[in-house]
């Protein structure tokens, strides 16, 4: 039978995640979708729509979705009217109702299983498994000082460059959790460099983890850039080019020496246990290595406010939440 799980991409912001949402969107079985900001925003505000198993407030949970501008639900181009009936339709839970819309968005390309990209769901894999408790990861790993260079590049990223060493840092320590705790076939790493040099091997593989079919088509992922990435999303233009190496190990040109040193001396440990070579650079200056410690530290406690106040939140549950769409899911709640 085949698969019908759905599939996460995780990985530190500009790490290659869009390439690699391109790349599964170009199978014929599978759809990943712009991203969205529905899944966490809906999942820590649930209590304001109530007991989801009274279809008004399916209903209610279902016009946010497609009228918030927070939601970013418009880049999914579904009619919203009909979804928000499919929604209230649908078993009545918070997991089935996000997975209803992401499945509708699958279908309007005529397939049959979904996924979903947003780097930041590193941090969120304990609680995308409540939604979805048979969803499969796939974390990209991409050379950090690569990511460094990238960030600082955004226009959207506000932080300096410690918050963005911390930022890859996190990406690392959370999926080493991840690596450890998830069952074998819920959990996959790639390595960007090995992707865009051999992209038909790694994809090949990626394919045996997900229980599909390999499909050369993944290999050209530019084909479905212009359906699949907003326009406005201009920091992405590489996307809608062949896959190419060219970027990789591009940290020597892009990133200061000082920087450099910051990299390796907060990440070095890191960065070897996944084969990239340190430069040699000379240690960092300690009031750098102490802002990094800063800006981990403010990163760590702001999560553990968060995470403390979901425990809590969890024991006043107004209604289940996990989604009960796929086969594997079915078949759990036969078994309650």
């Amino acid at each position: 039978m085949q698969s019908d799980r759905p599939v996460f991409v995780i990985g530190c912001p500009r790490s290659g995640t869009t390439m690699l949402q391109l790349m599964l969107h170009s199978h014929p079985r599978i759809a990943v979708p712009p991203e969205t900001r529905f899944v966490v925003p809906g999942y820590y505000r649930r209590f304001v729509f109530g007991d989801l198993r009274e279809p008004g407030n399916r209903r209610r949970l279902a016009k946010w979705i497609v009228n918030d501008k927070d939601t970013k639900f418009k880049e999914l181009k579904l009619d919203g009217d009909k979804l928000i009936e499919d929604i209230v339709a649908g078993p009545p839970t918070l997991g089935s109702a996000m997975g209803i819309a992401f499945r509708s968005y699958a279908e309007q390309y005529g397939k049959s299983r979904w996924g979903d990209k947003r780097p930041s769901y590193y941090h969120h894999v304990d609680l995308l498994l409540r939604l979805f408790p048979d969803a499969q990861f796939i974390h990209l790993i991409r050379d950090g000082r690569d990511c460094v260079a990238s960030l600082k590049e955004m226009p959207w990223y506000t932080k300096d460059i410690f918050h963005a060493v911390v930022n890859w840092a996190e990406a690392i320590d959370y999926g080493r959790r991840h690596a450890k705790n998830l069952p074998a076939d819920s959990y996959y790493e790639l390595r960007y460099e090995n992707l865009t040099a051999d992209p038909a091997t790694e994809l090949a593989g990626l394919c045996e983890f997900l229980g599909e079919d390999y499909d050369p088509a993944m290999c050209e992922p530019s084909h479905v850039a212009r359906v699949a990435i907003p326009q406005h999303k201009v920091w992405h233009s590489n996307t809608h080019g062949e896959v190419t190496t060219a970027r990789s190990g591009s940290w020597r040109t892009r990133l200061e020496p000082w920087e450099v040193s910051v990299c390796e001396t907060v990440l070095g440990e890191r960065l070897q246990a996944f084969g990239y070579e340190l430069s040699g650079a000379p240690e960092a200056e300690k009031a750098h290595v102490e802002a990094c410690e800063k800006a981990a530290s403010k990163r760590r406690w702001a999560r553990r406010r968060k995470e403390f106040r979901d425990r809590v939140n969890r024991l006043r549950e107004p209604s289940p939440v996990a989604a009960q769409l796929t086969t594997r899911q079915l078949g759990e709640l036969a078994k309650v």
